[in-house]
């Protein structure tokens, strides 16, 4: 109190006016802390520390008065002097602490208020970062802005190499420390989770849940961050997250195999009582409503001998009264998580309680809901009542099976049904009755009773079958008793207003008209709908109504499950109505039902002529559309047998021909043929001859167009006068001696001409100067004409070659020519440039001149003796001589 009141303003002036003292500035934090700080003290009694909590508010308030202190203390964490920094880290957490909302306000306004405090985490002295951690803590602490500032400022990868770094599961309070800050970040801010689980964050929990074999000697800092790895998990799969998020959030942890890493501690030995109910809790949520995840859990086994179901091991803990309350609330929570939304897994469960399906060797899930329903542990029979009503939650198919469940009672009477056997134990007064007196088991019983016959009227056929039940209903109705009696009451009214409201007057002794008429005599409209109000003004059903988990302080305090509450919500209103209509409301109701059904009955009659005539006409559509395709496969078939009718004609025509060309005679036929040959052979060789002659024409074309290029870029060469005329002299050299080839194969082909120009001369004139030789003679100049023609041939092949080569090397001479064009113009722009700088130069010479002179006459104007150039140019001379001698 002294040292805050009489030094707080000076302290604060040092720090705005001393900053270049390191210690000094050091002193000043540490004592502002000490001022400001609320750390509890060992012999300290609890008045003196309300008082001194008080006292370090009051100070708290003084300091932050002026946004301005925030700020200067926020520029002091940027000192990277330890005497500095950790005090300012300590005082600053300590105002956190005591006036949280007002110090998260102004960091939250001061530009790159939360980016200094972030860099903390990167500090390399672990005592700061370690006591950073506890200031991002306090910043975080309800501020979702904040939360996410911190957490798009590369929280989450820091918090996990940090936690890395230490161990993990197996690290001291500083990892514990990163998951309360992580928890801070994530809980209820949905823009974090989802951050989160986009950054690929989920996967790296994997590793911390890796549990060896041996499982003995936890120490109480891993069980302590163990759970709070947990806690984290189940922050990301949270029931009042949004359903998309948990959804995306399951499957990411199916994937990544934490499900399973979790399902194998839950089977581990040696594990801690509170781990176990928390990763019992953790596994409940990453399968809630998810129809790949509750299979998969389905799928586990216990590692026992022999081998049973996880679910069959987790329903044993919850109906026997030596486990601890939370690890059977904990199972309890688990089985209504996998039947949630799960119709198959529902199935599954009811399956193991019919006839058909008893393994008398093996316990099953629905044995053992049966053995819990009937025990006489109260806890027992509300639990296994409330997880058989989860069996059947929005499912009318397994409401019907489970009246099929027969239960033998004792040796030699017949066996009972499930439903009757249930309300045997609410309304006889044998041994059983004294057993389910307890309020907790006729609650539990009367849950699964509502739950089972609502929406379902053969399961209220068969409840009021029995000719006990509706006497027994009403009589418990109508007796005053005391609140907890008040509260199976306002349940037995429930049952009996589901019995109304569901009622299909199938019985004659129980239809709805006469059970109202029962109750108005028996109990009193008014008062009926009283004792069924008083259920939901109940505390432990407000309760219940918050959480889907079942969460109680004590075990007498586990009265009502949560999707109980949502059906008593759903039908209270309902039931009232369907009470206080009279007879007249019921049959115009039921008038409107029968004109409502007729109609549906009429737009279904129309729907299903609608779907035959839909049918018909696809029908329809298949058959046309078949035959349009055998239509055109027949059309192809025709076109193909034309075209082929078309080919044996021509060919008839060319055999009529041929016959008729077989009646000319031999010898004619012979010589034509000869002559023939030799005519067609001739003119295809004129072709060629033509085809040559151009392309001779085209090459010496462009071969002239190149000599020009290559004398003009001779001449520019010599010049230019560069460096690289060398390289052009040799390039020339080459297109000479390329030019030689070509003028040598140009020669060639001239001497060919003339010799093919001589043969076809004398191919020509051989038949007209000659007589008609004889057969030997005429083979003889056939096979010689054939020979010369071969040589040709071959000769003409040759001369291709040649112009093949040729042409490609015109292509390389057209390459070089335009290399040597670009260097030209290189050449040609770096003389313009040398020219360009002359010039300047020659200008700036002229203007440094110019500039001489001027001064020169200034000079000579003021009186000064000025020496011209050639003066000292004669000096310089002069000079220049006595230095050579």
């Amino acid at each position: 109190m002294e040292v805050g009141t009489q030094a707080m303003d000076h302290l604060i002036n040092i720090l705005q006016t001393d900053r270049s003292d390191s210690e000094i500035l050091g002193y000043a934090l540490d004592t502002l802390y000490n001022v400001i700080s609320n750390d509890e003290e060992e012999e300290q009694d609890e008045n003196a520390q309300k008082q001194a909590d008080d006292l370090g508010t009051q100070f708290t308030e003084t300091f932050i008065q002026d946004p301005e202190h925030i700020t200067l203390l926020l520029t002091m964490l940027e000192e990277f002097d330890f005497h500095v920094r950790w005090p300012g880290v300590k005082l600053l957490t300590a105002l956190l602490k005591n006036q949280g909302v007002q110090v998260q306000g102004i960091i939250l306004v001061s530009p790159m208020g939360v980016s200094r405090l972030m860099d903390l985490l990167a500090d390399s002295r672990e005592v700061i970062r370690n006591d950073g951690l506890l200031l991002l803590q306090q910043l975080t602490k309800g501020n979702a802005a904040i939360q996410k500032i911190v957490a798009f400022e590369n929280a989450f990868e820091r918090l996990l190499d940090i936690i890395t770094e230490e161990g993990s599961s197996d690290g001291g309070i500083v990892v514990e420390d990163c998951l309360l800050l992580l928890l801070n970040l994530l809980k209820n801010n949905s823009s974090n989770q989802n951050f989160f689980k986009e950054g690929s964050y989920i996967q790296r929990m994997k590793p911390w849940f890796e549990v060896g074999d041996d499982n003995s000697g936890w120490s109480a800092q891993k069980v302590t961050n163990l759970h709070l790895m947990l806690q984290l998990v189940r922050v990301m799969v949270s029931p009042v997250n949004s359903p998309g998020a948990t959804a995306s959030c399951q499957k990411c942890m199916y994937q990544c195999g934490l499900l399973q890493q979790l399902c194998t501690i839950l089977m581990a030995t040696g594990v801690p009582a509170d781990i176990l109910t928390e990763t019992i809790n953790t596994v409940s949520e990453v399968i809630r409503g998810s129809q790949v995840n509750q299979d998969y859990f389905a799928s586990v086994n216990a590692p026992s001998n022999p081998p049973r179901p996880a679910i069959v091991v987790l329903l044993m803990s919850m109906v026997n009264e030596r486990q601890p309350f939370v690890l059977r609330c904990a199972v309890l929570y688990c089985f209504q998580c996998f039947l949630f939304k799960n119709q198959k897994g529902q199935g599954e469960i009811v399956a193991t309680l019919l006839p058909s399906t008893i393994d008398a060797n093996s316990i099953s899930a629905g044995q053992l809901l049966c053995g819990g329903l009937f025990s006489a542990d109260s806890m027992s029979n509300w639990c296994a009542a409330v997880a058989l009503a989860h069996t059947l939650q929005d499912n009318l198919t397994q409401k019907e099976q489970l009246l099929r469940v027969q239960l033998a009672t004792s040796l030699g009477k017949p066996p009972v049904s499930l439903l009757q056997q249930c309300t045997n134990i609410l309304s006889q007064g044998d041994k059983i009755v004294r057993r389910g007196s307890k309020v907790q088991t006729r609650v539990g019983l009367l849950m699964l009773l509502c739950t089972w016959i609502s929406n379902c009227p053969i399961a209220v056929t068969h409840f009021l079958h029995n000719q006990e039940n509706v006497p027994f209903l009403t009589a418990q109705i109508s007796e005053n008793l005391g609140e907890d009696e008040r509260l199976v009451q306002g349940l037995c009214a429930l049952l009996l207003g589901i019995c109304i409201y569901y009622n299909d007057n199938s019985l004659e002794n129980y239809t709805k008209e006469k059970l109202k008429q029962l109750i108005e005599k028996r109990i009193g409209k008014e008062n009926f709908v009283e004792k069924l109000g008083f259920i939901t003004k109940h505390e432990l059903y407000s309760r219940a109504a918050l959480k889907p988990q079942p969460i109680f302080p004590s075990p007498e305090q586990m009265l009502f499950d949560h999707e109980f509450t949502r059906l008593l919500k759903e039908l209270e209103g309902l039931i009232t109505k369907a009470v206080h209509k009279s007879s007249e409301e019921e049959k115009k109701e039921e008038e409107v039902k029968k004109t409502l059904e007729q109609h549906d009955n009429i737009v279904t009659q129309y729907k299903e002529l609608i779907r035959e005539q839909d049918a018909q006409i696809q029908e329809l559509k298949e058959k046309v559309s078949s035959m349009t395709t055998q239509t055109e496969q027949l059309q192809a078939t025709v076109s193909q047998q034309q075209s082929q009718i078309q080919q044996h004609k021509d060919q008839y025509n060319i055999l009529k021909l041929k016959l008729g060309k077989e009646n000319q005679s031999q010898s004619s036929q012979g010589d034509t043929q000869l002559n023939g040959l030799q005519t067609e052979e001739l003119s295809q060789l004129r072709e060629e001859l033509e085809e040559l002659r151009r392309q001779q024409t085209l090459l010496q074309t462009q071969l002239s167009e190149k000599d020009a290029l290559i004398d003009s870029l001779k001449s520019a060469a010599k010049a230019a006068e560069c460096p690289a005329g060398s390289d052009n002299t040799e390039l020339l050299q080459e297109l000479e001696a390329l030019k030689n080839q070509v003028q040598t194969h140009l020669a060639e082909i001239s001497h060919l001409k003339a010799e093919r120009q001589e043969l076809l001369r004398r191919a020509e004139a051989g038949p007209s100067d000659t007589a008609p030789p004889s057969d030997g003679s005429s083979d003889a100049a056939k096979a010689e004409l054939e020979n010369r023609l071969a040589a040709q041939t071959a000769e003409m092949e040759q001369l291709k070659e040649n112009r093949s080569g040729l042409e490609q090397q015109l292509a390389a001479a057209t390459s070089t020519a335009a290399i040597l064009q670009t260097e030209k113009a290189k050449l040609q722009t770096e003389v313009q440039e040398s020219k360009k700088e002359q010039d300047d130069l020659l200008m700036l010479l002229a203007d440094q001149d110019q500039k001489i002179h001027s001064l020169k006459q200034r000079l000579k104007d003021l009186g000064e003796t000025v020496e011209d150039e050639d003066d000292l140019r004669d000096q310089t001379s002069d000079e220049d001589d006595e230095d050579e001698d």
